[in-house]
């Protein structure tokens, strides 16, 4: 065993140096120590409280983890902390108006697309950048940007139907 590694367990200590992160997060400034190892869904849920973003499947294939970062998609169950260091992160409370929902939003409840609910904060970050970079997609850009999503319950028609809903819509 290594003599860091001995030490702190020795001491009961924490083993790594934390340093510090700046980010935004939904518009605000957080300015906070993260130990190097930390993943950017952890901080979000445990250390932001922030449990909008789901933990489905730690290996970067569900999206049910998937946040914005400076407004593309990303699974945050994969990615550092430290690497979004001085970067802009959305997450689902980020995308979701203070007063009600987002006509995306309201769109996913009008067509069923929710069902269990657990991957939809996932499908609509995803939906919300798509629409920003797209606001008309067709069926098949639609597909291709969700396609990191995972869905056991809709059969993905519901969830293409509302995004397609709400490009009508405008978002």
């Amino acid at each position: 065993m290594p003599s860091r590694a001995k030490g702190a367990a020795a001491n009961g200590a924490e083993a790594t140096s934390s340093s510090s992160l700046k980010i935004t997060v939904n518009g605000l400034p957080i300015d906070r120590p993260c130990p190097p190892e930390r993943i950017l869904l952890d901080l979000l849920r445990e250390d932001l409280d922030l449990t909008g973003t789901k933990r489905g499947c730690d290996l970067g294939t569900c999206g049910c983890c998937t946040v914005l970062v400076d407004g593309r998609p990303t699974l945050s169950c994969l990615t550092l902390a430290r690497l979004v260091d001085r970067r802009s992160i959305t997450t689902i409370e980020g995308v979701t108006p203070v007063h009600g929902l987002s006509t995306l939003q309201r769109a996913f409840v009008e067509h069923g697309a929710t069902q269990c609910g657990f991957c939809t904060p996932g499908f609509l970050v995803t939906a919300t950048a798509l629409l920003e970079e797209r606001p008309h997609p067709t069926r098949s850009e639609i597909i291709d940007a969700i396609s990191g999503n995972l869905c056991r319950c809709t059969g993905y028609t519901k969830i293409i139907e509302a995004i397609e809903a709400a490009a009508r819509e405008g978002r």
